[in-house]
């Protein structure tokens, strides 16, 4: 399944339609929307026959009205990122982008990516867990898990920073421990990590290679990265490359790529890392469904990497045809 010219219609992927996935119904939709509205234009503009979904109920439906044969995910959140669109394409012989299934649900779910980046030896913030229904004070978290304020507390299945507080005076417990609950039934409490906010690009390729993107450092407004900080230009400052020793640069692109590795994940990912101030990263999560919005930080160090927007989507494109080669014949025809 290579792309290539059709007479007057630009490039084709063997005449096969992709459908680029966005919206759903996670807290994280107008995100999504942005980015598949962008991914969706640079497809176009690249000559490929892409169409548009906002996923709902309908989106069965959707894919055959559409005659989807490649779904382009463009999708954040709950629903997206977790397994759950990954599971139901699968299940219909679909091939699309990124991560599969397992690789999706383990990196949605922060508990279960540090526990198994700690088995690694990946360093990861100390923390604790908090079910729903289970509130204990702080007094006794910190305790227990041996742990100073601040600390920071987050559900552990959300991205964009949604749902996230640094918990700097008791008085705050209570009401950071609510935010995380509205969103998940786990509530994470680890370890503020002060020092310097910086993630790293992952690129796949259809022969197992991995890119390490340049890193970036996020310079935020009262240093912390919350969803306004995220999304509203000029609120906070990107330094590309990031401004790092040479020691801790190479050291952060080995643990992100550790990261994407451990994790058994394809296509696109951006690693997140607090840096000390004596230089000791440690890994916050990872992001299988990194946003590419026009404030988005994948292409951003793609772009400093030397590869534009266009080319960085053709480049997440490869993963599903390499997805459709492991496709069991009798699915392929489905796609025919």
């Amino acid at each position: 399944m290579r792309a290539k010219k059709t007479m007057g219609q630009g490039k084709r992927v063997s005449g096969a339609r992709i459908g680029v996935l966005m919206g759903g119904s996670s807290s994280e939709r107008e995100v999504s929307l942005r980015t598949g509205q962008a991914v969706h234009q640079s497809l176009l503009r690249g000559g490929y026959d892409a169409v548009a979904i906002d996923v709902t109920a309908r989106l069965p439906q959707d894919l055959k009205d559409h005659k989807i044969a490649i779904a382009f995910l463009s999708l954040h959140g709950p629903g997206g990122e977790d397994g759950s669109i990954q599971g139901f394409l699968e299940t219909i012989g679909m091939p699309y982008t990124g991560s599969g299934i397992q690789a999706s649900a383990v990196g949605m779910h922060k508990v279960v990516t540090k526990t198994l980046l700690a088995a690694h030896a990946i360093p990861v913030p100390s923390g604790t867990v908090i079910q729903r229904g289970h509130a204990r004070s702080l007094a006794q978290v910190l305790k227990a898990a041996k742990l100073t304020l601040p600390v920071v507390v987050k559900p552990a299945s959300q991205g964009s920073t949604i749902g996230v507080t640094i918990v700097r005076r008791p008085s705050q417990w209570k009401g950071a421990l609510a935010l995380a609950h509205r969103y998940d039934r786990d509530a994470m409490v680890e370890a503020f990590i002060p020092g310097h906010e910086v993630t790293v690009g992952i690129l796949g390729s259809p022969n197992g290679t991995l890119a390490v993107l340049p890193a970036v450092e996020i310079v935020a407004p009262d240093g912390f990265y919350d969803f306004s900080a995220k999304y509203q230009k000029g609120k906070t400052q990107y330094l590309c490359p990031a401004p790092l020793p040479a020691k801790i640069t190479r050291q952060i692109g080995e643990l992100a790529r550790r990261t994407f590795q451990t994790l058994g994940c394809e296509g696109a990912a951006r690693v997140d890392f607090r840096i000390t101030p004596k230089g000791r990263p440690y890994v916050l999560e990872i992001n299988t469904v990194p946003g590419m919005t026009e404030t988005s930080l994948l292409p951003m160090a793609a772009a400093q990497a030397g590869i534009d927007y266009d080319q960085l989507v053709v480049r997440i494109l490869q993963s599903a045809l390499a997805r459709a080669e492991r496709i069991p014949r009798a699915a392929k025809k489905e796609l025919a």
